[in-house]
């Protein structure tokens, strides 16, 4: 087994050299990237960021086919996630080899995590609604607080900038497993208003979510999904630096998992809703002032095998953000955030609201060649008191397009309600339960050029008081160490460009010395694109190494490392019409992410789409 990971981890590296050669050969340019919002909360372009930060693209949602946003996220370096079954069910997402719950996930700025579990209903979101995604990774509790230990994931919704022309699409597909995907949508600003709506459904037959090693909850039948999504913003800007704007997101998923053989169907809804109202206003030159207002809510009705269950959060958020622009190249952002959590559920808990009072500080600053970011928050969390974080930054630049940084940063994650105050029957409740903490640090080497981007990324999460649940309640008892380093590049040459990852992580828990649930210690992303004439083909590879379903590391429940190919096409008839074929898992590879659990097999999907 050793040597079949060595060999893998070698071919995987002998991609990046094509990286290196068009390093010391590549005339340097300067790079156009995306502008980002996550990694300071305020809008940068992405070769300016110091941190760890990728974002994915409109394009490569589109691509995505019958794919999950989930599956999008995971082809990103350092992101894994498991289900249980389909894309309907149960899904973790894992940053950096951190808890599923030490994410924290926002929509257009507002944060998601129920308060019962501290999980994401991820399947109530769809691609066909999203406009980007972007990924912070690292400790970043100093700019967001609580859940933040493994990084921030922001799912934006809407579009930006200042007058664009009306443009409208629509998409409408079918593939494997009886599934059908329809999408339609429309954007524009002019005149001092801006505005997009889009709306999406899917259906599909589904597979089996179970198989035998499932045991009692086994049933040989197929579960299946129904899915609808609607994202809309409106805003006006009556006079430069003055813009008022809403948001909005509704997604649910209805979809069948599996209790059984005696159970013909059962099914849960999940759904996700994310609101907000803000106004940006330029009070000064050097002044902008941000309030803004944001309601989600996030719930899961669970029509099972033992009655009907309901789970709901509401989460209500108020900010006032001052950005400060004290030179050209010197920037504080100050800001006021409260938020409030309220738990409605069928299940009685000993308490159901959480209000968080914060205070924070971020500073930018550039010194010639030396970029630095500081931030420093408080948040004061009633009933169980302040907690507070820190992040220090330094990026410098070699050359024109050699960088490197190092970064230290600090992140907590409050106990959830689930923890602090167990429904009876659930355990003992623990009201006194501590945060989990983290201390992260990291070093990083970059190259970026016009054509050319290759990254080196060295980091260590040390994480303490982990929760531990059993059937008595939960325990402040683990620790655990997160070491890992990751190599990411793309290469353009010509109508050719090459993508690649490699994530070698040692994620221990230090407490047991075994390696943490569901986490592998190897992950290999390879991606090409080519055009020619009308077409775009594409191929894409991934290798996950072996993982243990358990903590325990329980020999009969590891589950095998395995690889996975998709390839893609892409035609366009016209400038505004196209169709678009994706092949996932080509060879048909049986695997589990989870033990007992099915995931897709050789699946076809073909999207017509239109664009004017």
């Amino acid at each position: 087994m050793q040597k079949h990971l060595k060999r893998h981890s070698l071919a995987i590296i002998s991609c990046f050299l094509p990286f290196a050669a068009s390093a010391q050969s590549t005339p340097p340019v300067s790079q156009l990237g995306s502008v980002v919002v996550t990694a300071s909360r305020t809008p940068q372009p992405l070769k300016d960021v110091v941190g760890d930060v990728s974002v994915i693209s409109s394009q490569e949602l589109e691509r995505s086919g019958q794919s999950s946003l989930v599956d999008v996220i995971s082809k990103q370096p350092g992101v894994r996630f498991t289900n249980s079954g389909g894309p309907q069910t149960l899904t973790n997402v894992f940053l950096r080899g951190a808890n599923s719950n030490h994410t924290l996930v926002l929509v257009d700025g507002i944060r998601v995590n129920g308060a019962v579990s501290g999980g994401v209903q991820w399947a109530a979101i769809d691609p066909a609604t999203v406009e980007r995604v972007e990924i912070l990774r690292g400790a970043a509790s100093s700019l967001y607080g609580s859940d933040a230990i493994g990084g921030v994931i922001n799912i934006i919704t809407k579009k930006t900038g200042e007058d664009r022309p009306f443009a409208a699409w629509g998409n409408i597909g079918i593939g494997s497993y009886d599934t059908f995907k329809s999408s339609i949508g429309f954007s524009g600003a002019s005149n001092g208003w801006d505005y997009s709506l889009s709306s999406s459904m899917a259906e599909s037959g589904g597979f089996n979510a179970t198989n035998p090693d499932a045991g009692f909850l086994y049933n040989p039948d197929t579960d299946g999904y129904s899915q609808h999504a609607l994202s809309g913003s409106l805003g006006y800007r009556w006079r430069p630096g003055q813009h008022i704007g809403l948001t909005a997101y509704n997604g649910y998923i209805d979809g069948d998992y599996d209790s059984g053989p005696a159970m013909s169907r059962v099914h849960g809804i999940s759904r996700q809703q994310a609101y907000t109202l803000t106004s940006t206003n330029e009070i000064t030159n050097a002044w902008e002032s941000v309030v803004r207002f944001g309601f989600s809510k996030e719930s899961y009705d669970d029509r099972g095998s033992y009655g009907d269950s309901l789970s709901q959060t509401t989460q209500r958020s108020y900010l006032w953000q001052n950005n400060l622009q004290l030179s050209e190249n010197h920037k504080v952002t100050a800001l006021v955030e409260r938020i409030e959590e309220r738990l409605k559920s069928t299940n009685t808990f000993t308490e159901d609201k959480r209000n968080t009072n914060a205070i924070g500080l971020i500073y930018s600053g550039n010194f010639g060649p030396a970029h630095l970011q500081a931030s420093a928050r408080n948040d004061n969390i009633s009933g169980y008191g302040n907690k507070k974080t820190g992040s220090l930054a330094l990026d410098f630049d070699l050359t024109p397009n050699w960088q490197v940084g190092i970064a230290g940063s600090t992140g907590f994650k409050a106990p959830s309600f689930e923890s602090l105050y167990t429904p009876k029957g659930w355990g003992t409740p623990n009201p006194n339960l501590k945060a989990e903490q983290s201390r992260n640090i990291e070093a990083s080497l970059k190259y970026q050029n016009d054509t050319t981007l290759a990254a080196l990324t060295i980091y260590q999460n040390k994480i303490k008081d982990l929760i531990v649940y059993d059937y008595a309640g939960s325990y402040n008892e683990d620790k655990a160490t997160i070491r890992g380093v990751t190599l990411s590049a793309s290469q353009e040459y010509g109508n050719t460009t090459l993508r690649a990852s490699a994530d070698f992580m040692n994620p221990r828990n230090d407490t047991t010395g075994n390696q943490l649930a569901r986490r592998a210690r190897q992950v290999y992303n390879v991606g090409v694109d080519h055009s020619v004439g009308y077409w775009t083909l594409g191929a894409e590879y991934q290798f996950t190494g072996k993982r243990y379903d358990d903590a325990k590391n329980t020999e009969s429940r590891k589950l095998g490392g395995h690889s996975l190919l998709n390839l893609t096409a892409a035609y366009d008839f016209t400038d505004n019409v196209g169709v678009q074929v994706r092949w996932n898992n080509i060879l048909d590879k049986s695997y589990s992410d989870t033990y007992g659990y099915n995931t897709p097999g050789s699946n076809v999907f073909i999207n017509l789409s239109w664009r004017m």
